[in-house]
């Protein structure tokens, strides 16, 4: 049965964070709550993790995973940025915001798209996360905690570690989510002088990023 980790959602506890990194260090999945919704997350250069957590979430290669970041610098190193990039990931980080970007050959093949070669980043505003996030040392894959036919996320520790105590290794229990999805940029056509696509509107402000 998965590991479900009681956290305080302003004042994380280190001590029961490594315990739940330690999991992900050794091949596990966990469940975490963001600033939007739960999500599964595993480590980034884990092929049999990832396998696994597609599995769980029953996706194939085509849904992209999105990277989780603890900070721009971080995102630099997986995703390649220019000026005017920066200027507008720096207004939405942390935020609930997973911005397209093109790919460096930092991220696996497997995690970017095919054709081509980006990948999804997001830098979450959320304590805990952050925390795990810096004891892990390098970003999380992560993909929305939407059970198989169903529509929307699970919003309950207890009740994810009831319907998938057997599938995942531990659930990271700091309180509800929010509910609504990040707001998704396209950022790739910013690289020719175009401007960022809008391909879903969430939770994350445009009038914030001044779009």
């Amino acid at each position: 049965m998965a590991q479900l980790f009681q956290v305080h959602p302003e004042n994380p506890q280190p001590r029961l964070l490594q315990q739940a990194e330690k999991l992900l260090a050794g091949g596990g999945i966990l469940a975490v709550p963001t600033d939007s919704s739960y999500a599964l997350v595993c480590r980034l250069d884990d092929k049999v993790a990832v396998d696994r957590m597609r599995r769980v979430r029953q996706i194939d290669d085509k849904r992209l995973l999105t990277l989780l970041c603890r900070d721009l610098s971080e995102l630099a190193s997986y995703a390649h940025v220019d000026n005017r990039q920066f200027r507008l990931l720096k207004l939405g980080t942390p935020g609930p915001y997973t911005f397209i970007l093109e790919a460096t050959k930092e991220v696996p093949r497997r995690v970017s798209h095919p054709q081509r070669k980006t990948i999804g980043l997001r830098v979450p505003d959320r304590k805990g996360l952050q925390l795990l996030l810096e004891l892990h040392g390098s970003p999380l894959l992560a993909t929305t905690l939407i059970p198989p036919g169903e529509t929307e996320p699970l919003n309950d520790a207890e009740e994810i570690a009831e319907r998938f105590g057997k599938l995942i290794d531990g659930v990271v229990d700091a309180g509800g989510c929010p509910l609504e999805q990040t707001t998704v940029l396209d950022l790739t056509p910013m690289n020719s002088g175009g401007d960022p696509v809008v391909v879903r509107e969430g939770r994350g402000s445009l009038a914030k990023l001044g779009l």
